[in-house]
């Protein structure tokens, strides 16, 4: 029982850190930035040594396959690809240390931790809404958008009508979409079951969670808030008083959406957030664009762009991430690809890339499967938690540490949430 307590506190350690470790190589310990970097995978490393032997260790056959490939990558990269071996072991860790944590979280954790980590989850969204709309209004040489290392460029990343995209507490806009984004998930999660949650902090984190979509200036945010909306309108659909329920939610949206909208704090992120969907939008060929192209175009590009050399195993795995970049080019830059199944494609080449892509795309649709008939029995949450976790386990991107990071919560939380229907997975 103390390993398990052990392990339960390392996973909630693992999560607060995923939280602040943006804050802390932006404002606390700048001079650690790249250091801090790996903490989650010293993390991670330390709480599989303390499962290991026990009944807690994840032992699928999932897992080994995901181990033994990322083995396999480190010798075909230094022989076959780039030849730097820390390049190639930052990027196998990913498989051989995050993945297996994804499912040690859903061996551990029971349901009730993953409810207690929503109620943690909808606290911190007032404050991180208020801190987003702080840097929203605040210059790029302000302390609070202060970049990475002491860079006074600012971390916030181009968005539109003078306005910057604001990172929150994480290092990149993008941590703040994936937090939202998680956040979604558990007000409509709590709004099918209110027994869990107090009212008020649910109203709140409501509130934080819409003003967060215009100050984000982000289409990523609005598209998955629009998909969770989706997963909450199903998740009723075969309940008593459906029609009631729907009217009372579009009703009190509504509500909410007025008092936004003609709230004068919130008029420049709206407009902010407008210009750039609208500007967006015609840019990239409207919804095929932003939806299809960047679904399969990574992949298809992949495999076109492929030089002969590196057809059968790749480029080097760790090759496509910044810290890879960094460390073969001395810039950060795409090396690869931008896309998360062409840069996998690009670093282990058509057999073992093309595997990985197989299996992400088996777990993704597993798991959803697998949560949607769960509906049956009226249990929602694994159902919502796949509402942002479906994408993000099929094509988030691994590369950046902390999409990599929600990756593995996500992945372990709707695990855990399954619980007695784990094992349809591994079947």
């Amino acid at each position: 029982m103390r390993q398990l307590k052990n392990i339960k506190i390392g996973i909630w350690i693992y999560f607060v850190i995923l939280i602040i470790e943006g804050g802390l190589r932006r404002w606390i310990l700048p001079s650690l930035a790249t250091p801090i970097l790996v903490i989650r995978d010293i993390l991670g490393i330390y709480l599989l040594f303390v499962a290991y032997g026990t009944d807690y260790f994840p032992k699928n056959r999932l897992v080994s396959i995901f181990f033994s490939i990322g083995l396999i990558s480190i010798f075909t990269a230094l022989f076959f690809g780039h030849g730097n071996l820390l390049v190639a072991l930052f990027g196998a860790r990913i498989l051989i240390i995050q993945i297996p944590l994804l499912f040690l979280i859903g061996h551990v954790f029971t349901p009730e931790d993953v409810i207690a980590m929503g109620r943690v989850v909808l606290w911190i969204s007032i404050p991180m809404a208020i801190l987003i709309t702080l840097q929203f209004y605040s210059p790029q040489s302000a302390w609070v958008n202060k970049g990475v290392g002491d860079n006074l460029e600012g971390a916030g990343f181009s968005g539109s009508n003078g306005f910057f995209r604001p990172p929150g507490t994480f290092s990149f806009t993008s941590g703040t979409v994936s937090f939202f984004s998680l956040v979604g998930c558990y007000v409509m999660y709590f709004w099918l079951q209110p027994k869990f949650i107090s009212k008020s902090l649910l109203i709140a984190s409501s509130f934080a969670l819409l003003i967060s979509i215009p100050t984000s200036i982000s289409r990523s945010l609005f598209f998955q808030f629009t998909i969770t909306l989706i997963f909450f309108i199903w998740s009723n659909s075969s309940k008593s008083g459906f029609i009631k329920n729907i009217s009372k939610m579009i009703i009190g949206f509504a509500f909410a959406a007025i008092l936004i909208l003609n709230f004068k704090g919130l008029e420049d992120p709206i407009n902010a957030f407008s210009t750039r969907f609208t500007a967006a939008n015609e840019g990239e060929g409207g919804l095929k664009g932003v939806l299809i192209d960047r679904f399969l175009g990574g992949l298809v590009g992949a495999f076109s762009s492929l030089e002969d050399k590196y057809v059968v195993f790749g480029q080097g795995i760790g090759m496509g991430s910044n810290v890879g970049s960094q460390l073969l080019s001395g810039k950060l830059t795409f090396l690869i690809a931008e896309g998360e199944w062409g840069r996998i494609i690009g670093e282990s080449g058509m057999i073992i890339g093309f595997l990985i892509v197989f299996l992400r795309i088996y777990m993704s649709f597993k798991i959803i499967f697998i949560s949607f008939n769960r509906l049956k029995d009226g249990n929602e949450l694994p159902w919502m938690l796949m509402s942002f976790g479906f994408l993000l386990l099929l094509q988030g991107l691994w590369s950046q540490p902390t999409s990599l990071g929600f990756y593995v919560l996500i992945g372990g939380l709707i695990l855990a949430s399954l619980k007695d229907s784990q094992k349809e997975l591994l079947e």
